[in-house]
């Protein structure tokens, strides 16, 4: 290859290139010729082409594949053009589709260890950009310069030189690209604190949710399963990995398609978006997005959540009442075990001597079912119980004006407090802390206004029809259903749950106490009495 002159002497005549290269004694070159003309061989530039080798890096960091991998072969085909104008020895092509922002990416980890392995000394990019984001890496590069371990890097859209000068240009490229990076981390960063604060989702939409004009909604298909999902394990009747097996054979994935893992669905059960609620940096917002569960629903699986975690003793059989009653007699735990091909429960007898003998689980099963009869509404009576009960809607109608005025009012109030809880933190009268716990609280009980307040107003016409198909339930459950169903049912109903003399004992409560206490159904003649009573 030849160089046009670069450095002339006294009478304008150049005898060396930039390289101080002299011309050799058969030269052509003649005193008097204008510079364009005078052409030397650059010995610096045959020795160096001839024994530095390169490689080629390219680099696209966006999630958009198509646009990556125009990209690419856009730096590619500059690259290739740049190495064959200056007859460079290409080694091998880097190709890399991920982020400078942070160290760690492993081509270019790859292609580093090969350049201190002595397998190329030059390396070709478009732009030192392409390179490095970080300090870490960007200080790697100008180090192996230092070290000579790179000789030599080409850019098509910036110089360099190895020379004190040109590390300093690098230098303050590589500032620049991090610079760039972290500023738009920021605007990021401010742009999605703006966005919470509006109550919108700022990120990828969770699982469960879909993306649609900047928002997120529910996605039909999934939705479901992710509430099947919570009510499932809010029963207590599952472990996150029988939830797991349970689910993911129903078609629960990921977005990308991949099979969820245990560690998925713990933090799928403690994410309060899909409540309506949104964490973000460890704050609580409120969202405007439609919620998949309630509140009640959520903090129930908490609950469960804890108390699973508790760390309980291996090798433990799956028994149905496991942990479910205690002694009726001492108040230890029943345990279950099976003798001759039958299960057995018995009490533990840990804290005193205890007369209880052994039950068996058949028997138990028959008490529950018994219990659930007890409450079960017979066809016959359905039509008559839900006119009666459709008399007391009219006379109710004031009274739930009443209450849905009240519950608005209190949800205003919480507004404000919440307002007013902002300025005290702006004027420095509350710490970040302090004002992320009062808001969390009063965001969470204005969350379970909202809706206590929708629950009514979506079922103050219905909840009698509701009550009928609950107590038809109960009726086919206590006949056919299972015996988790059967046992799920009465967690639901009842509390301190005992066996004493081979005899279930429970507290019920709520609907089912009362029609316990009432004696309506169970055989006896009390509606037929309230049907003759005029």
């Amino acid at each position: 290859p030849k160089l046009k002159i670069g450095i002339g002497s006294r009478n304008g005549v150049g005898t060396k290139c930039r390289h101080k290269c002299i011309p050799p004694k058969n030269s052509r070159i003649q005193k008097g010729s204008p510079r364009s003309a005078w052409l030397l061989v650059c010995q610096y530039k045959i020795i160096n082409n001839q024994t530095k080798k390169f490689f080629i890096y390219t680099r696209k960091s966006t999630d958009d594949k198509d646009k990556q991998v125009r990209s690419i072969s856009d730096q590619l085909s500059e690259l290739k053009e740049l190495a064959l104008k200056e007859q460079l020895e290409v080694v091998d092509v880097f190709i890399e589709k991920q982020t400078a922002k942070i160290p760690g990416r492993p081509v270019f980890n790859e292609m580093i260890e090969r350049m201190e392995k002595g397998e190329a000394s030059g390396i070709l990019a478009w732009h030192p950009d392409r390179l490095a984001r970080n300090s870490v890496d960007g200080g790697k590069i100008i180090y192996l310069v230092d070290t000579g371990v790179i000789v030599e890097m080409k850019f098509p859209t910036f110089w360099f030189d190895p020379t004190p000068q040109g590390k300093f240009m690098l230098s303050i490229a590589f500032s620049q690209s991090k610079y760039y990076v972290d500023n738009l981390s920021e605007n990021i960063k401010r742009g999605h604190r703006n966005k919470v604060k509006e109550g919108i989702w700022p990120q990828m939409s969770p699982l469960g949710y879909a993306n649609e004009n900047k928002r997120i909604v529910p996605d039909e298909n999934i939705a479901p399963l992710i509430k099947k999902t919570f009510e499932a394990y809010a029963t207590g009747n599952f472990t996150l990995r029988e939830l797991r097996d349970k689910f993911n054979a129903l078609g629960l994935k990921r977005k990308s398609g991949k099979e969820l893992a245990v560690s998925n669905y713990q933090k799928l059960l403690k994410n309060p978006i899909y409540t309506g609620l949104m964490r973000y940096n460890g704050e609580i917002f409120e969202g405007k997005h439609e919620p998949i569960i309630t509140k009640k629903l959520f903090d129930s699986i908490q609950e469960v959540m804890m108390r699973k975690s508790k760390p309980h003793s291996k090798g433990l059989k799956p028994f149905l009442y496991r942990g479910f009653f205690r002694c009726g007699e001492c108040g230890c735990f029943i345990t279950t075990e099976t003798q001759k091909g039958h299960n057995y429960l018995r009490c533990t007898k840990r804290k005193n001597p205890c007369s209880q003998k052994y039950t068996r689980e058949e028997i138990i099963t028959s008490e529950i079912q018994n219990e659930i009869k007890k409450v079960s509404l017979p066809d016959d009576w359905a039509s008559w119980m839900l006119a009666e009960n459709r008399k007391d809607m009219l006379s109710e109608a004031q009274s739930s004006t009443l209450f849905a005025n009240n519950t608005k009012a209190e949800i205003s109030l919480l507004d404000s407090k919440i307002e007013k809880l902002m300025n005290a933190y702006l004027e420095n009268a509350l710490s970040l802390e302090e004002y992320r716990d009062a808001k969390s609280a009063l965001v969470n009980q204005k969350q379970l206004l909202k809706e206590k307040l929708s629950a009514f107003e979506q079922k103050a016409n219905n909840r009698f029809e509701l009550a009928e198909k609950f107590l038809k339930y109960n009726m086919e459950l206590a006949n056919e259903g299972i015996n988790e169903e059967k046992l799920h049912l009465f967690k639901k109903v009842g509390s301190n749950f005992q066996i004493k003399d081979r005899t279930v004992l429970f507290e019920p409560r709520g609907a089912w106490k009362n029609l316990l206490d009432s004696g309506i159904f169970g055989g006896n003649t009390f509606v037929s009495a309230l049907r003759a009573d005029p």
